[in-house]
């Protein structure tokens, strides 16, 4: 099958690689779209620690089962539509007994640490499929994987009606954060260096947008999420909390980055700092708000390419000259 390969952190191609046979318990998906996130830059550059190489990756994905292992549970069948989650815990480790797999100390995901997605078929864990109404389109269904990451982090930060939230980031995902916060009752004001992205922002129904957190005149917010993984942003996200506040670290960094922040200003305004690590417990409710329309697709969806761009595709998403950028290894649409 055909597959995009990151052979070394640099090195990028399109190649044939055997098909995915599966294990017990385990189906393969004929894949009909996969986004490309941070995560899958920081692959490109090796600048996420996790992944071994050579890889196929590709963690944002949905695509209709063609193939079962032994053991894969009845409900399941050749022809079922199904959306993923890519997280792979063990299960046995003092985390994933505590009931938090994200934090598995033998931590994997399709697509970050075994072959993903951006491939025609890939192999899964019957476990981590949901089926997706025949209403989802593939495009769709590799969108639910980015809104269960923003669903852990609402659950992890908190909102009460009314509360002002600042977004840092007007990306695919700070944009379905903005849609998930405004759901919970919460004014959001969002700021991006693109200004390009603004008005996107401002039609979902952002209060107020900004170039830089430095235009809106020390205004402070109950809560900053940093959408970016950029230091300097997490920083300035800092700066805009009032005293009591909140902040969110929710953009992936590169594993080396750092940032200063003031112990004495945590400690005297009692700021609470909080991280949101990936998918927990929340895939499912993420395909229901976006079967249910709660998210509105459309104005994420931005660029679609065949397989066999993948690179082109990674350097548009690199560019930010777009918002959400799908390969469709099946063509698109189903």
């Amino acid at each position: 099958m055909r597959a995009a390969i990151v052979d070394r952190p640099g090195e990028i191609r399109v190649g044939e690689v055997p098909d995915p046979k599966p294990g017990e318990r385990q189906v393969v998906v004929k894949v009909g779209a996969c986004g490309i996130c941070g995560t899958d830059l920081h692959i490109a550059d090796g600048q996420f620690p996790p992944t071994p190489y050579p890889i196929v990756p590709g963690h944002e994905f949905a695509g209709e089962i063609v193939e079962l292992g032994a053991d894969v549970p009845g409900e399941w069948k050749v022809g079922d539509r199904v959306a993923v989650d890519p997280s792979l815990f063990c299960g046995y480790c003092g985390p994933c007994r505590a009931g938090h797999g994200n934090l598995c100390a033998n931590w994997g995901a399709t697509g970050d640490t075994v072959n993903g997605a951006f491939a025609e078929y890939v192999a899964v864990p019957s476990a981590t499929c949901y089926r997706m109404p025949d209403s989802m389109s593939w495009e769709q269904g590799a969108l639910v994987e980015p809104v269960s990451c923003a669903v852990h982090g609402v659950r992890r930060v908190g909102v009460e009606a009314g509360e002002r939230f600042l977004v840092v980031g007007a990306g695919t995902m700070g944009l379905i954060m903005q849609q998930l916060l405004q759901r919970s009752g919460a004014q959001v004001t969002v700021v991006d260096r693109n200004e390009a992205r603004l008005p996107r922002a401002t039609s979902l129904g952002a209060v107020a947008t900004a170039k830089d957190v430095s235009d809106l005149n020390g205004e402070k917010f109950d809560v900053a999420v940093d959408c970016t993984g950029a230091a300097p942003a997490i920083e300035a996200a800092f700066d805009a909390i009032r005293r009591g506040g909140r902040l969110l670290v929710f953009g992936v960094a590169p594993a080396e980055a750092r940032v200063a922040l003031s112990p004495f200003r945590i400690y005297n305004d009692e700021i609470t700092i909080v991280g949101s690590m990936a998918v927990l417990h929340s895939f499912g409710a993420a395909l229901d708000l976006v079967a249910g329309g709660a998210i509105d697709t459309e104005a994420l969806l931005t660029d679609t390419l065949p397989l066999e761009q993948y690179p082109e595709a990674l350097a548009k998403m690199r560019s930010g000259s777009g918002l959400k950028v799908q390969v469709l290894p099946g063509g698109g649409r189903a």
